[in-house]
């Protein structure tokens, strides 16, 4: 099966600074952004960068009040309430911005509420005159996988597609940073890492300041992102490697144990599903190709991004490695 990367060729990218400099100091050309779900992952990612690099942050949250929302205010951000769930509230969010990043999750209130959300979210823009969307998704949504949290985003970029505005979809694969989710974490009491990856396939992972870098290059650059869907990845590596990379990190003994997909299912659907999938399809990212090509952003990997983990609020001691 094909894989949606933007091959834009060897010409794209001439202007941009070296590695070390790029996304590091301010942005040539300052935009405004309206950043959805700010005080969340993702969008707390990007608009941190944003802030660095000089743009203007609006900063949609429901909870302006917040610790996260108090540090972007802080940042230099105009922190606005608001709600995807409230159309209204994001059209008037987005008023006169150059740039809206939408992103929805389905994890409060499921897969519809998830469509729903990001399509208040995209309507709002393209109906405010924004002229430029970028949707956060996930990779390769557009396959049909038949997992639920995958479809529900898919759903969203082809109605995206549909409305006639400028568009960019960025997809990352599994979260490194998902590994601290409760629904993980609570094998580390016992010292095993469990999910229902089988221990010969390789998971392709991605952390989130990478994610936030590459989003930002896609705000910043419309000319070049305009049209195009990416699937970015920075790493793969199976179960038992993961859980090794994490012992050696924490100091401490960490096993993994692959979950059967039917004792999953009866607690998650959506979740053995999607490990379904991934064990008999999986990510398609091609990795040395990404890097070649936006060699701007600071890519890691999963050993590098474990040690500078605090697996001691996860990871209670036991047997030292």
């Amino acid at each position: 099966m094909s894989t949606e990367l933007f091959a834009a060729g060897p010409y794209a990218f001439r202007w941009i600074m070296a590695h070390s400099e790029e996304l590091t100091g301010r942005s040539p050309e300052i935009k405004r952004v309206l950043v959805t779900g700010a005080t969340g992952q993702q969008g707390g990612a990007l608009a941190r960068i944003l802030l660095r690099r000089g743009h203007h942050v609006r900063a949609l949250t429901r909870k302006p009040e917040g610790i996260a929302a108090t540090e972007l205010k802080r940042g230099g951000a105009d922190v606005i309430t608001g709600d995807l769930g409230d159309r209204a509230s994001v059209e008037r969010a987005a008023k006169g911005v150059d740039v809206a990043y939408i992103v929805a999750t389905p994890y409060e209130q499921g897969t519809a509420a998830e469509t729903r959300f990001a399509t208040n979210g995209v309507d709002a823009a393209h109906h405010s005159g924004v002229p430029y969307i970028v949707y956060s998704s996930v990779s390769d949504a557009d396959r049909k996988t038949g997992i639920p949290h995958f479809d529900s985003k898919a759903s969203v970029e082809t109605h995206l597609k549909e409305l006639g505005t400028d568009y960019s979809i960025v997809a990352p694969v599994f979260f490194m940073e998902n590994l601290f989710a409760p629904w993980i974490t609570t094998g580390f009491a016992k010292g095993i890492l469990a999910t229902g990856m089988a221990t010969d396939r390789k998971l392709q992972l991605i952390s989130l300041p990478e994610v936030g870098e590459f989003t930002t290059l896609a705000v910043e650059q419309p000319s070049a992102f305009r049209g195009k869907r990416i699937n970015i990845a920075s790493d793969e590596l199976t179960m038992p490697e993961i859980a090794r990379r994490i012992s050696e990190a924490a100091g401490e003994q960490l096993a993994y144990y692959p979950v059967p997909l039917e004792e999953m299912r009866q607690q998650n659907e959506d979740f053995a599903k999607m490990f379904d999938w991934f064990n008999r399809v999986g990510y398609s990212v091609d990795i040395p190709k990404l890097k070649q090509e936006y060699p701007q952003v600071h890519w890691t990997s999963f050993q590098a991004w474990a040690k500078t983990q605090n697996w001691s609020r996860v990871l209670p001691p036991s047997t030292k490695v």
